[in-house]
């Protein structure tokens, strides 16, 4: 770095620096205790024709420093480098947020020389921490495993990896660390192809962090006048142990900065979708209008048609082998058609959603003979999904999409994506090379997200990918919430929910409750919404589980006991009216450590929603099978000197409780096992 382009910026509460020496630090200004400061980074490394070039490097020149375009409330900070021997000009991007210690980090390759150089490797951020005693968690992800934990204390070099071509599925793009048990850092590649994050020990007993796309079976040969964009890395550091202090980061510029908007979106409607009880075998649509007739006395919002909608009408085929051929429609089982049915849930003030797995092309599809040049391959064989790094493959898929849209009046559609493309498409007549397939096709699957929204901007877009298999805050920007697993019984539920919230907000989130579905030889299946022995508070503790974050069913309606669907009436209308506004707004803290599905850690699963001033808060409890009978649970910003009116939401319960009182803990000494309650507690006036 030259001596011209010294600089010192305060870029939200961060304070970054470069000098003469090519020294490179950030540092978070934390309390005055500046944790991370005296150690020199790279910020950004790469591997181009078999040579490393970080900003550090004796031949990277830094010509100058700019102002990228930014919000009110972000700083985007743009480094411009040269490697000089390769001629490539290098642009590192940094943003960062008022009253957050998160940043943003990338970088872009241009290629300015007159040859054609090898990218094989790309981090967009490289950092150097200190020395220290770190303990790492992350979560390993897979088909009805999502988000679970690992944690470990490090000793040896760490990578947390994915090469599925899925960003969760093997591991989720998230990793913490805690130096001393006190200071954290956390890292997460927004980004929903394959990603890597390293931790590798030196000599000095310094770590190098490095962050980024994943180098295996991946090479870009960039030629003269192109340009390659790195995913993005977030970064984000805190001054003690808390992983609230980490997430509540995550959660806040995620909602000011990176989710997208939509009317409906925003409105955090109640959805049902007829998927778990009715699969495609048993729905047509007299049972599908049946059950929109149920779902609109329930108070109900949106209404969802799942897979099975689509596809030949001869017997003996199936749907799956079709994907791609959207324009076919199962006749036998609705003779009207879709829009007969947008037009029906229309017609009682609901939103229509509908299911599409854009990216897919089964293995019988005309669209795939059709439209050969829109096809996925590797090694010469089809790889089973749409190649959107190909102009045509993006065309076809806007087209399609459209026409959904269009035709359908749909308000809501389910994106669903359920194959692993593994190191990607590697034709070399789509727009990209052999090696960069994959992350062409994300980027391209990102520019359709995005043209969509930007034409039809009252459309909601659910991000599904067999459950939880590709969850990441790249796909977080371009859709509209995260569905999180396709099974859902309670410790599973509550296991996913506080995984998935250190990285997203609860808003960003969507569960049902407590489903039919149909693993019949699945252990955990025990759910009966008209069973003879179905008690209020196990429907309950089923229910309130999925009212954490975004809320819906997926249960046949019109079957069920008249008690079980009054009480869903109840909790609809507690949801509406009380509970999504917290979940929309409220800084949400866990009270708890997280659950696990196989039975084992905290048996107790508590979070509490506090709004903006601290007036108002929404705790919920849940006590899970094999529990103590009695459990203190300390609250967060509770006013001592004040006094709260507190209402049990749904069970006719109401208290004045001492801020004094309350600032000693919740304690709780009267759920059922399994048991669960909502407590909405109001600053007192009186």
């Amino acid at each position: 770095m030259n001596a011209s382009a010294s600089t010192s910026l305060v870029t939200g509460s961060l304070h970054w620096a470069c000098d003469a020496r090519t020294h490179l630090q950030l540092s978070p200004l934390l309390h005055g205790d500046v944790m991370w400061a005296t150690v020199e980074s790279d910020l950004f490394a790469l591997e181009i024709d078999g040579q490393r070039i970080t900003a550090n490097s004796p031949n990277t020149v830094c010509r100058s420093v700019s102002e990228g375009a930014a919000r009110p409330g972000q700083r985007h900070v743009i480094l411009h480098f040269t490697h000089q021997p390769t001629q490539l000009h290098i642009d590192y991007h940094l943003c960062s947020y008022v009253d957050s210690y998160l940043i943003e980090s990338w970088v872009e390759v241009t290629n300015v020389s007159n040859r054609t150089h090898r990218i094989q490797r790309v981090d967009s951020l490289a950092l150097t921490l200190p020395s220290g005693s770190y303990e790492v968690m992350g979560y390993t992800g897979g088909w009805g495993r999502e988000f679970e934990p690992f944690q470990q204390h490090l000793i040896r070099d760490l990578v947390f990896e994915v090469r599925t071509g899925r960003s969760s599925q093997g591991m989720h793009p998230y990793m913490t660390a805690w130096r001393d048990q006190r200071a954290a850092i956390s890292v997460s590649v927004a980004w929903s192809g394959n990603w890597a994050i390293r931790l590798q020990q030196r000599a000095d007993t310094h770590i190098d962090l490095t962050a980024g796309l994943n180098d295996w079976a991946f090479f870009c040969d960039l030629t003269p006048g192109a340009q390659f964009c790195a995913p993005v890395v977030v970064c984000v550091m805190a001054d003690h142990s808390d992983i609230d202090a980490i997430a509540t980061q995550y959660a806040d510029i995620g909602r000011r900065f990176w989710y997208p908007r939509a009317p409906l979106a925003d409105a955090m409607p109640v959805e049902w979708n007829h998927w778990w009880t009715y699969e495609d075998k048993s729905l047509n649509e007299v049972v599908f209008r049946q059950n929109v007739d149920a779902a609109h006395a329930l108070g109900i919002e949106v209404c969802t048609l799942d897979a099975g909608w689509f596809g030949p009408s001869e017997p003996g085929t199936h749907w799956y082998d079709y994907r791609g051929d959207w324009h076919l429609v199962n006749t036998q089982r609705f003779p009207s058609g879709i829009r007969a049915l947008a037009d029906y849930v229309h017609a009682k003030g609901m939103a229509f959603g509908i299911w599409c797995e854009i990216e897919a092309l089964g293995k019988k599809s005309a669209a795939a003979r059709e439209h050969p040049d829109i096809v996925a391959t590797r090694h010469g064989a089809p790889a089973g999904y749409v190649c959107l790094g190909s102009q045509a493959g993006y065309a076809w898929a806007f087209a399609t999409l459209e026409r959904l849209i269009v035709e359908y009046r749909a308000d809501w559609i389910k994106l669903d994506f359920n194959l692993d493309p593994g190191a990607g498409c590697d034709r070399t007549d789509h727009g990209h090379g052999a090696g960069d397939g994959l992350a062409c096709h994300y980027h391209g699957y990102y520019r359709l997200l995005t043209a969509i929204r930007t034409k039809y901007p009252h459309v909601v877009l659910e991000n599904c990918s067999s459950g939880g298999l590709r969850i990441d805050l790249g796909i977080a920007r371009h859709t509209h919430m995260a569905f999180l697993s396709d099974p859902d019984w309670p410790e599973h539920s509550l296991q996913l929910f506080w995984g998935a919230t250190t990285m997203l907000a609860p808003d960003a989130c969507l569960h049902w409750g407590f489903c039919e579905w149909g693993f019949a030889d699945h252990p955990e299946q025990t759910f009966d919404p008209q069973s003879g022995t179905l008690t209020p508070a196990q429907l309950d503790y089923y229910t309130r589980i999925g009212m954490l974050r975004r809320f819906g069913f997926s249960q046949g309606l019109p079957t069920l006991l008249p008690w079980v669907r009054d009480r869903y009436a109840q909790h609809i209308a507690d949801y509406q009216t009380i509970v999504r506004e917290f979940v929309a707004c409220a800084t949400m803290h866990r009270l708890t450590n997280q659950p696990r599905r196989d039975g084992t850690l905290d048996r107790y699963a508590g979070f509490q929603y506090v709004m903006p001033g601290a007036e108002r808060m929404l705790i919920a409890l849940f006590r899970l099978p094999g529990a103590k009978p009695q459990r203190r649970f300390s609250l967060h910003d509770v006013d001592a000197t004040a006094t709260y009116h507190c209402t049990w939401l749904a069970d006719n319960r109401t208290l004045l409780i001492s801020g004094v009182d309350l600032h000693a803990g919740l304690f709780v000494s009267d759920l059922s096992e399994p048991g669960s309650v909502l407590i909405l507690c109001e600053r007192s006036t009186d």
